[in-house]
């Protein structure tokens, strides 16, 4: 056995170098510290990426932003810069999932203008941004040509410092998305008229080769008091198709895209009229066709499981409505419409039936209306497609 103070020594012994390990450490993090005089303490925690942040005004500088590359930054344009190109920026009007969308103004002309940017940089490197950048100018250009009251005039499509960027009209108002909810539904006639404007516009777009590929509630804008309808975002989808193909993944969620754009198939004026279909039973319901918390059971869905009929949610649309939802939401392109007149044209047969014939609230209306049929002439066995299309 080991004497005690022996024992004893070989303790203090140890302790004594756990001190001096200690005395070591705090001296040379001191003499770390007194090398750089001016940086404070707090710079480890500066060194940690942060948020950039999201000012109501562009123009409002921020001294404690971190420096990250415009590519990287979660904001494409930094907080203290005011212009963009020759346009002033105002403010920010919302954001999607490549850019953000500003007031902006031209002083060429003193005139309000939207810009939304699409920063290709942060999606897109080497061969893949020259090809992102070069379809994004022809994209633009292509829907700058589209002349339509209830479309979107497109005025610019340029870049600055790596940031491209497209300005077009400012529309007042607001877009349809808020009238999806339950509680905020809009008169079905009103719903009618909108929509049968919107398959025009896009009938127009598909005569000069536009598909937008991205119809939705979101991109139709509305002014109730200038009976205004506008559908937004020509030319954009295209370079987000272009990001999803190189991900492999779906960006946003896919409820408003049609079978054949799901599954990598190249995607006409018909798919774009499936998502108007969908539109059209949304906003009829407050409810998409096909739910599901399940990504893979959603896509499903869409692919294989016929829509539920619309009667199913709100029983006293007529039958000549739920045809006109069905025939939008056929899964095979052929049987689908094949052109939004068409389409405009029975909703808007719909809509006339409704004003002469409004349904009382509250009593559901039987599946065979003889008061709709004497109306509207359309029946399931006339497919209103070309199917040589």
């Amino acid at each position: 056995m080991m004497p005690p103070h022996e024992s004893a020594f070989e303790w203090l012994a140890a302790a004594l170098l756990v001190v001096v390990a200690f005395v070591s450490g705090w001296l040379l993090g001191s003499r770390g510290r007194r090398t750089n005089p001016g940086q404070p303490v707090a710079n480890a925690a500066r060194a940690q990426p942060r948020e950039p942040t999201r000012a109501s005004s562009l123009t409002q500088a921020s001294s404690t932003a971190p420096s990250v590359p415009a590519a990287k930054a979660e904001d494409p344009l930094r907080p203290d810069r005011a212009t963009l190109g020759r346009y002033r920026i105002e403010r920010a009007l919302g954001r999607g999932s490549m850019g953000t969308v500003y007031l902006g103004h031209d002083p060429q002309i003193g005139r309000a203008v939207a810009i939304k940017t699409m920063a290709l940089s942060r999606e897109f490197e080497g061969s893949e941004l020259v090809e992102a950048r070069a379809r994004f100018f022809r994209e633009a250009e292509m829907a700058g040509r589209l002349q339509h009251r209830d479309i979107v005039t497109i005025f610019d499509a340029s870049e600055d410092q790596g940031l491209a960027f497209i300005t077009m009209e400012y529309v007042n108002g607001h877009d349809l998305l808020r009238h999806t909810l339950p509680g905020e539904l809009l008169p079905v006639p009103q719903v009618l008229r909108t929509l049968a404007r919107v398959a025009l516009a896009l009938a127009h777009a598909h005569t000069q080769g536009v598909v937008h590929r991205d119809v939705k509630p979101a991109n139709v804008m509305i002014d109730p008091a200038t009976d205004a309808v506008k559908v937004t975002d020509f030319g954009i989808a295209s370079i987000t198709d272009a990001c999803r193909t190189r991900t492999g993944l779906v960006l946003g969620t896919p409820s408003f895209m049609s079978p054949e754009q799901l599954a990598g198939r190249r995607a006409d004026g018909r798919s774009d009229l499936y998502s108007l279909g969908v539109m059209l039973f949304q906003l009829l319901t407050g409810a998409l066709p096909h739910r599901s918390d399940s990504m893979a059971q959603l896509l499903y869905l869409i692919a294989n499981e016929t829509a539920p009929d619309v009667r199913t949610l709100r029983p006293e649309l007529p039958e000549a409505l739920a045809n006109v939802v069905a025939l939008a939401l056929e899964k095979r392109p052929e049987v689908r419409y094949a052109d939004g007149r068409q389409m405009a044209d029975d909703l808007l047969a719909v809509a006339q039936a409704l004003d002469a014939h409004p349904p009382e609230t509250g009593v559901p209306q039987a599946p065979e209306s003889a008061r709709f049929e004497a109306t509207v002439g359309f029946v399931r066995t006339d497919p209103r497609h070309n199917a040589g299309h």
